[in-house]
């Protein structure tokens, strides 16, 4: 899919206050996160969308006295990309002597209400970062706005993803993932049929000791009837775990690719 760009025109930006700064390239992109309240209902409505960016513009420019939006891009719940400053502009989001080494992307996600980033969000934020690459030289890192600077920004659902390798959901990994894939499940998982029930313990993947037995590969097979592409070899690999976490997201259950009560019955 390409990239669904809104340009300054189309979200009707203010005009910046003074010229940017250019760049040539950067290590990559940092993803960032609004923090405080979005309301829930963003996932249906586009327009608050629209709102929270202008606001964050006027905020910025207003209230902080910056030139213009800090920063680089901006994705929403929709899978749609707000252009900020855009490639090649020096971004003012990541804090001092740290904005020439990465672009800056903001999720429109928030620490209560729309809290755990969905799909549309996910594929946006990637969206954003291919077009960085694509447009504004940016090298392949994905970080957190805390890596390197003291905050709780892009909070932890996003930040755990952004550890995860920023893998797109349902395939499509970013760097970090085995091999560089994600398993990709069905559109519309089926049912697994009758449901087993949870073997008591908790599966996690353990790289100095990887957890194995009857339990595991009866998960590893749960997983592939729901099209996840796994082998089943008894074994809580990496892939295994890679797995568990695009299924939890697709849940709606915490994505720590730990395979507990609640995520069992997510398999069925």
């Amino acid at each position: 899919m390409a990239i669904d760009l809104i340009t300054r025109n189309e979200w009707n930006a203010r005009r910046p206050k003074g010229a940017y700064t250019p760049i040539n390239s950067t290590r990559g992109a940092k993803v960032h996160y609004t923090g405080g309240v979005v309301p829930a209902s963003i996932v249906h409505d586009h327009a608050i969308c629209v709102r929270l960016v202008q606001g964050f513009q006027n905020h910025h420019m207003d209230g902080n006295g910056w030139m213009d939006l800090a920063y680089s891009m901006a994705a929403c719940p929709h899978r749609k990309v707000f252009e900020g400053r855009g490639p090649h502009k020096l971004t003012a989001a990541n804090g001092a002597g740290l904005n020439s080494q990465h672009y800056s992307v903001l999720a429109l996600v928030g620490s209560s209400g729309f809290t755990q980033p969905n799909p549309g969000l996910l594929h946006g934020i990637r969206d954003a970062i291919d077009y960085l690459r694509a447009h504004g030289r940016a090298g392949n890192e994905i970080r957190g706005h805390r890596d390197g600077f003291s905050t709780s920004c892009p909070g932890k659902p996003l930040y755990d993803w952004v550890k995860d390798g920023a893998p797109r959901p349902g395939g499509g990994a970013g760097p970090g993932t085995p091999g560089g894939q994600t398993p990709k499940p069905p559109a519309k998982p089926p049912s697994t049929g009758k449901q087993s029930a949870w073997p008591g313990r908790y599966l996690a993947y353990k790289p100095d000791a990887l957890m194995s037995g009857a339990d595991v590969a009866q998960w590893q097979r749960m997983l592939r009837k729901r099209g996840y592409t796994i082998d089943v070899d008894g074994k809580f690999g990496k892939m295994t775990r890679a797995a568990t976490i695009v299924l939890q997201r697709a849940a709606g259950e915490v994505p720590d690719g730990i395979v507990g009560p609640n995520t069992w019955r997510a398999g069925f």
